[in-house]
């Protein structure tokens, strides 16, 4: 598999992460029970660094070998 096929999964799997946040997002807009709530906003809040670093793995995988492209050095040695 190449860097450039990799970055359609990590692209793919953002996709997804950010579809989760929109269904929770409606859920909890809906919520009358303060626990259920937390319970949403917790789970929101796990997602989030989720999908942040499918993103930005996305875009180093997509342009890694191109020149001048600046690397993340969060995922560089």
């Amino acid at each position: 598999m190449t860097l450039l096929e990799m970055s359609v999964l990590y692209d793919t799997s953002a996709a997804a992460i950010r579809m989760r946040m929109v269904q929770l997002r409606e859920e909890f807009r809906r919520t009358r029970d303060p626990d259920d709530a937390r319970a949403l906003q917790r789970r929101m809040a796990e997602l989030l660094p989720l999908l942040q670093e499918a993103r930005e793995l996305a875009a180093l995988t997509a342009h890694y070998y191109e020149k001048g492209y600046h690397k993340n050095g969060k995922y560089t040695l």
